[in-house]
């Protein structure tokens, strides 16, 4: 089938139903329209799921996401990864949860035993952290993987549904029972295979516009036959439709949206946002090939340890590395990397011609202009009061962004 938009158009519609084209008001709205926001805890800057939300709410600030749990507006569970997820979707949680009650493994083998005493305790004393069980592992640990058996513990349960996070005490997950967190209203029927198939088809398509099958079941096990059915299924009546781009079919709803347009604003996106996770993507439409670097040692990183991507109107042109020095009060932008062909007016540098160095030069000054606003932004959403440009690769955007 033809496609209904061109390729900028395509990037256009997935910017908007991605919310960075219009502003969400509250955290349950910009995680509604996401699907989820996932959860990281490196906090060299403020933490991923905070740096989502920012890009989407304006003057959003963390203890918003606080008081979104607390209203029980959103929940904590597992979608390709730990992540917040709209309270609205909590039946569909329970597809997973079946399946590792049933004798599915997650990370660890279940310990009965031990479980039993935790969720025993937790239903005497209430809500509890891993750091209210006292240790009873042995020898020396070995790393992150050798969690004391009450953690593990406290994990399968929350994994198997026995246990939600009520709330998190500086970061740490506090759990308590499900029947003590969740909103008695909130719909509780195990989804069977093809309702959970069109949830994850709805939720794909309606955070990203379109899609493969590949997408759709990114990072999810044993769905893909039903999945196909489904969305086979769905185009038959005419709720779905498909096109076909180098090779791949993509999905996107039949009922055609009104595109919002794109302004001349830059995006400091994190590493984790969901319009950069699924990196092959990324590549494919945007052309841009990323990898967030905290995992690379540091002698073989190109970029730096945590590198943002740098979207500007609908193109990736760069990525800056950052670090929040606290005490401060200062961001450093300690490596700004622009990407070679990032302006279009690159022209210049081959004809050399006076309209062509124009044309290059109002591009870069809007773009810098564009930058050193997100850049402030970014800054004031870290607590710091100024930023300093460290090393760039591209002298005419740091001799411009300088003197901003």
């Amino acid at each position: 089938m033809t496609s209904p938009y061109s390729a900028q158009e395509w990037l256009q519609l997935n910017l908007q139903q991605q919310g960075l084209l219009k502003s969400a008001s509250s955290v349950s709205e910009a995680i509604e329209r996401l699907s989820y926001v996932q959860i990281d805890s490196i906090n060299v800057v403020e933490r991923a799921h905070h740096h989502v939300l920012h890009n989407r709410i304006p003057e959003y600030q963390a203890s918003q996401l606080d008081l979104a749990m607390t209203n029980k507006e959103i929940f904590e569970y597992w979608s390709h990864a730990a992540a917040y997820l709209p309270m609205s979707d909590y039946r569909y949680s329970l597809y997973h949860k079946t399946h590792l009650k049933q004798g599915g493994k997650h990370w660890f083998e279940p310990e009965h035993k031990v479980m039993r005493e935790v969720k025993a305790k937790i239903t005497a004393e209430g809500p509890l952290k891993a750091s209210h069980f006292a240790s009873t592992s042995t020898g020396t640990s070995t790393g992150w993987w050798d969690w004391k058996p009450a953690k593990r513990a406290l994990e399968q349960l929350f994994m198997q549904g026995e246990l939600m996070v009520a709330h998190r005490d500086k970061f740490q997950k506090v759990y308590d029972l499900t029947e003590r967190v969740l909103p008695s209203n909130v719909d509780n029927q195990l989804p069977d295979e093809t309702e959970f198939a069109r949830y994850l088809i709805h939720r794909y398509l309606s955070a990203h516009g379109f899609g493969t099958i590949q997408q759709i079941f990114y990072l999810r096990k044993n769905i893909k036959a039903i999945l196909v059915k489904t969305l086979n299924e769905m185009c038959l009546a005419g709720e779905l439709a498909r096109f076909s781009e180098s090779g791949q079919e993509y999905f996107y709803f039949a009922e055609q949206q009104p595109l919002t347009p794109v302004p001349n604003r830059v995006w400091l996106l994190n590493p984790f946002d969901n319009l950069v996770i699924q990196r092959q993507r990324l590549k494919h439409w945007f052309g841009f090939d990323y990898q967030i670097e905290v995992y690379v040692p540091a002698a073989k990183r190109r970029y730096g340890y945590y590198s943002l991507p740098i979207l500007w109107r609908d193109r990736f042109v760069g990525r800056v590395d950052v670090k929040a020095e606290r005490k401060q009060g200062l961001l450093l932008l300690q490596q700004l990397t622009i990407e070679e062909q990032a302006f279009s007016s690159n022209s210049k540098c081959s004809t050399g011609s006076s309209s062509s160095s124009r044309a290059y030069e109002s591009e870069l000054e809007q773009f810098v202009a564009a930058l050193a606003l997100a850049i402030n932004e970014y800054a004031r959403f870290n607590n710091c009061q100024q930023w300093k440009l460290v090393k760039s690769n591209h002298k005419g955007v740091a001799d411009l962004l300088v003197n901003k």
